[in-house]
């Protein structure tokens, strides 16, 4: 069946088109209107290169999305890295992720130097009153959506949760909540199953204290401490691209204090404004604390790490799936995940919800996407207009 899956993906490939261009237009065109989220963009994915153009048979995107699930960073931005991967080797890679990600980052780009420019202006000011609790209500959806599947009806898991909301809420670094969730997760299942790889172990116990060192230490602000900064953020940030604003709310906020709280209210609302991925908020925060050369800074380093992990995963990925533990550290990290979105949406909920109106918003926001589906673009078109008549003309 393996080599059965391997001569299909072959052949489909060889006798569909291989151009870097198909690529390049593609990626394009979907970085310019993939609207509505991670689930989103993956869904316009398969659409795509499975059922129209048969770049791909479903079994192996699905194995491609499986590995962008296990890796950190934005998954439907290492989706298509890994896809343009597959199509053109690392040419395709550099261009369908840079493809996805260019038109969001524009677009924010221009958004930021809007804000800027005209942000203490009152039709500004209603445009975001309204977005804010749009987005409460969409990370909420997104909560709910994806903590059932993390939790998977373990007591366990489920416990796990509960003390990372609970750590969180008392102000422990988000990273190293996410990283001692998967080692407990991982000591749990070797004494309970007395199973377990050691050389994956020590990979797992070696890999987080590596990445922790000089975590805590502040930074003075500069292009580079701001590059190091969200290439931390892109390294560790596991789950969903909403993870990111609990990293962001805890560095750039309360530890850097390079930004005010309202200030990443507003760039996480900027950021929904846009198609492609969540994280081209990096590229807003950029141009606000240091112009058009602190976007591209922010904006490569947080998107970098997700190119170097496709590529260096890409040939490992049945091997990955072999290791038990490895599993179930990404377990463990997927719920601390869920905690850190749920503590973050109660402390931005705060800053958002400020009067009737607002609390009305989120509310009908919230039955909307659950209840009819509405697409989150919409919803959010719908905050601008309700905060401009109210609050644009003043």
């Amino acid at each position: 069946m393996a080599l059965a899956r391997v001569a299909s993906d072959r052949s489909q490939t060889e006798l569909g088109p291989s151009r870097l261009s198909d690529v390049a237009l593609l990626f394009l065109r979907l970085g310019a209107t993939a609207f509505g989220g991670p689930a989103v963009h993956i869904a316009l994915m398969e659409d795509e290169v499975v059922r129209r153009r048969r770049w791909l048979s479903p079994e192996r995107f699905l194995d491609m999305m499986g590995a962008a699930n296990l890796i950190p960073g934005p998954s439907s931005s290492e989706l298509a890295i890994f896809i343009g991967y597959e199509k053109a080797g690392l040419l395709g890679l550099l261009v369908a992720g840079v493809c996805f990600v260019l038109p969001a980052a524009l677009i924010t780009l221009a958004l930021a130097w809007v804000y800027v420019q005209f942000g203490s202006l009152p039709s500004i000011a209603g445009l975001l009153y309204g977005i804010k609790p749009v987005v409460i209500a969409i990370v909420l959806q997104a909560l709910f959506g994806l903590a059932p599947k993390a939790i998977n009806k373990s007591r366990f898991r489920g416990t796990l949760g509960v003390l990372a909301c609970i750590v969180a809420a008392a102000g422990v670094n988000a990273l190293i909540i996410l990283i001692g969730a998967g080692l407990v997760s991982v000591i749990s299942h070797m004494v309970l199953t007395r199973d377990g790889n050691p050389r994956c172990k020590a990979l797992l116990a070696f890999g987080p204290v590596a990445m922790t060192k000089g975590a805590a230490l502040p930074l003075a602000f500069g292009l580079g401490p701001l590059f190091l900064t969200f290439l931390k953020m892109g390294s560790v940030v596991f789950g969903s691209g909403y993870v990111l604003l609990a990293f962001l709310r805890a560095d750039l906020v309360e530890r850097l204090h390079w930004m005010t709280e309202a200030q990443l209210i507003d760039a996480i609302a900027v950021g929904q404004i846009t198609p492609g991925p969540v994280f081209t908020t990096a590229t807003f925060i950029g141009y606000l604390l240091a112009g058009t050369p602190g976007a591209i800074v922010a904006t490569l380093a947080i998107f970098l790490p997700g190119f170097v992990l496709v590529a260096a995963i890409r040939p490992l990925v049945a091997r990955v799936r072999r290791f038990r533990s490895a599993a179930t550290f990404l377990d463990g990290v997927n719920v601390a995940s869920m905690s850190l979105m749920a503590v973050v949406t109660m402390q931005l909920g705060r800053a958002a919800l400020t009067d009737w109106i607002t609390v009305f918003l989120a509310a009908v926001s919230a039955v909307l996407l659950v209840r009819f589906k509405v697409s989150s673009s919409w919803l959010v078109a719908g905050g601008a207009l309700v905060g401009v008549v109210t609050h644009g003309i003043r």
